[in-house]
């Protein structure tokens, strides 16, 4: 189920949420030049959130949200 529609399966997502700390630490392995500031997601903000990364990272915002559902 995708409750807040932005193509994430929900129970990933919560995982996620209660995991934040180990998926930020996991994130900054994946791509070195991230912060806990780019890390920070702000609810509602989740367009601009992938924007950022994406900028960050250099790769698409479905190669990002791919890489979430891989290891979460």
């Amino acid at each position: 189920m995708d409750a807040n529609q932005n193509n994430i399966n929900d129970q990933s997502e919560l995982r996620a949420r209660g995991n934040w700390n180990e998926v930020k630490g996991k994130a900054k392995q994946q791509w070195g030049n991230l912060t806990d500031d780019d890390l920070e997601y702000a609810e509602g903000k989740q367009d601009e959130w992938f924007g950022k990364l994406q900028h960050k990272t250099g790769q698409t915002v479905d190669e990002i949200k791919d890489w979430f559902h891989r290891n979460f």
